[in-house]
């Protein structure tokens, strides 16, 4: 079994550590939520470069620490339709975008409440797209050092973790060069399913 945290259309990072670890997923369910990471963001290769996209959360000032499930997705805030219309100006031209579009939307279109519901369907989504097992459990306590293996740096924004991975097209990479370790997203639209083979050959060190 290996630990992760539940992030926004994860970076590919994330789901280079899934697919070799060849482990059975475990999501954490009992972490803090946490500014800065990808559990409420994710970054695509936009038309002026990387671009992140952030679902807008609630936050009360008097509340104090607030776990990852808890948190509360603010939809006053049309973020759905933005994130979408930014999704399909960067990549409606890319050669894989067609296939994926309408289950995309779905996400995109359904109503949420929680952050982590939210994650949880990206997963989905992506495991669905990738044909990889999508089974997971779920964490019932919070271990600061886990027996098992733990990815959980992999959601942190900024550091987290080493990554090498090779280039690949990307839509705008003739005027801003290569963007490593975006959402998995911005791979899955180059590559469709060779997407797969270039998760093999990544290299992963954890902070």
């Amino acid at each position: 079994m290996a630990l992760y945290i539940p992030t926004y259309f994860a970076p590919i990072a994330q789901y280079a550590a899934m697919y070799q670890a060849k482990e059975a997923i475990s999501f954490e369910m009992e972490d803090n939520f946490q500014k800065q990471t990808y559990r409420n963001r994710c970054a695509i290769y936009g038309a002026n470069g990387k671009l992140a996209l952030s679902i807008p959360v609630k936050h009360l000032a008097s509340a104090g620490r607030k776990k990852t499930k808890d948190t509360l997705v603010e939809n006053d805030f049309p973020w759905q339709q933005q994130h979408f219309k930014s999704l399909q100006s960067a990549y409606r031209s890319s050669p894989f975008f067609e296939f994926f579009e309408e289950d995309l939307q779905k996400i995109f279109s359904k109503p949420y409440k929680f952050l982590q519901d939210v994650n949880i369907d990206t997963h989905l989504f992506i495991t669905d797209a990738l044909e990889l097992d999508s089974q997971f459990a779920k964490t019932t306590e919070y271990e600061l050092t886990p027996t098992q293996a733990d990815y959980r740096n992999l959601a942190i924004a900024k550091n987290g973790v080493a990554i090498t991975m090779d280039s690949y097209v990307q839509m705008f990479d003739d005027k801003h060069g290569f963007i490593p370790n975006l959402s998995m997203l911005d791979l899955l639209f180059m590559e469709g399913a060779n997407s797969i083979s270039y998760l093999e050959k990544i290299s992963l060190v954890l902070d």
